[in-house]
This record gives C-alpha cells, sequence and structure tokens, in this order.
C-alpha cells in the first residue's frame, strides 16, 4: 500500500520592513507630484484626481502601479466628463471658501453659530468628494455619476467612514496650508491614499451576547 504524500507546508507570507515602508512613501510622493502637475491648468483637477485614485486602487489590490502607457490613457479617457466634475468641484470649493473667509472675518453677520455650521457642512462635503474619488479609482478613473452615487450610498450605509473622509480632508487642508507649498504636493499623494484606507475599511460587527 502506497502511503499518500506528505501536503507541502504552506509558504510563510512575506514580511515588509522598513525599506518597504519607504519605498511607498516615496512612491506616494511622486504620484503627488505627477497629481499636482496634471491638475495645474485647475479645470484639469478632477481627471488627475480620477487618474491618480485608480493608480493608487491598482497598488492596494493588485500589489503594483499601473504603468506610464496605462495612466495616460486613463487620463484621456477621463478629460471630457472630468472637466464638467472640475468646473463644478472648483466653484463649489470657491463659493464655500470665500463663504468662510466672509464669516471669520466678521464681513458677513451670523457670528460663531454661522460659521461653525458653514465648517460642518464644508466638512461633510470634502469627505463626500473624498468618497467619490476614491469610487471613481475603483473603476479606472472614468464614471462620475455612477461615482457620486456610490459616495452617497456608502456615505448614507456607513455615516462613520463619510465622517473619517471628511476629517481626512479637513486634516490634509490644514496641514497643507501649515506647510511649505514645496510639500503640498507630497500631502496630495498621502491624503488620497488614506481616503482609499478609510473607505476600505469595514465596522466590526457586533457580537452579542448569547
Amino acid at each position: 500500500m502506497t502511503a499518500a504524500p506528505l501536503a507541502e507546508p504552506a509558504a510563510e507570507p512575506t514580511r515588509r520592513d522598513w525599506r518597504d515602508t519607504l519605498r511607498d512613501a516615496t512612491d506616494l510622493a511622486l504620484l503627488g507630484f505627477a497629481l499636482s502637475l496634471a491638475a495645474l491648468p485647475v479645470l484639469t483637477l478632477a481627471p488627475a484626481l480620477a487618474t491618480a485614485s485608480a493608480a493608487v486602487h491598482d497598488r492596494l489590490t493588485l500589489g503594483g502601479w499601473p504603468d506610464l502607457r496605462t495612466t495616460l490613457a486613463r487620463f484621456g479617457r477621463a478629460l471630457p466628463a472630468g472637466l464638467v466634475a472640475g468646473v463644478v468641484g472648483v466653484a463649489v470649493a470657491v463659493a464655500l471658501g470665500v463663504d468662510l473667509v466672509a464669516l471669520a472675518t466678521g464681513r458677513v453677520p451670523g457670528g460663531g453659530l454661522a460659521l461653525a455650521g458653514t465648517v460642518v457642512v464644508t466638512a461633510a462635503l470634502a469627505g463626500y468628494a473624498g468618497l467619490t474619488v476614491v469610487a471613481i479609482g475603483r473603476t479606472g478613473g472614468q464614471g462620475w455619476r455612477d461615482a457620486a452615487r456610490a459616495a452617497a450610498g456608502t456615505a448614507l450605509a456607513r455615516p462613520g467612514t463619510w465622517a473619517a473622509a471628511g476629517g481626512v480632508c479637513a486634516v490634509a487642508t490644514l496641514l497643507g496650508i501649515l506647510v511649505t507649498p514645496v510639500a503640498v504636493p507630497i500631502l496630495a499623494g498621502y491624503a488620497l491614499a488614506a481616503l482609499h484606507a478609510v473607505a476600505a475599511r469595514r465596522p466590526t460587527a457586533r457580537t452579542e451576547a448569547p
């Protein structure tokens, strides 16, 4: 009687060390610079965000960054609809920014309560925009309407994720004001990765006592 062959032991997962962390940090910094350069015309901000988000999604799900040809093709496909989304996004951001400055400097009556309410609304809209950017990254950088619907579904089903995305945007904005301008592109890459990490988290299920 022939003995059954012994099963080979499963390979141990590769452990990450400081070099992997440094490599990821460098890649995100380079991504931030590429994103900033692509968004310099301002109206190309949305296509640039969609393309960068798709790259981060590939890195997190496939384990590697897309090649240059794929990235350029995604950016080209994202341009038509992204220009419209960019105009809308910039208009909303400018309107909210002007409103916040006017309230903070006392040019518009309302006091601290109105300012606090505007800050909350701004953070909520920023969180929703962040979830939308993550959603469009999962589709290769295309489909802003579908991404907006998916972000709305995530926000309603997981308010904590919505709030966390808003927090990421708020912290990134604050740091962008405090740090030197040359560091802002680096911050953009890290903030995009943080949004993907926040959106990927699932709420922990509560176990009921028997």
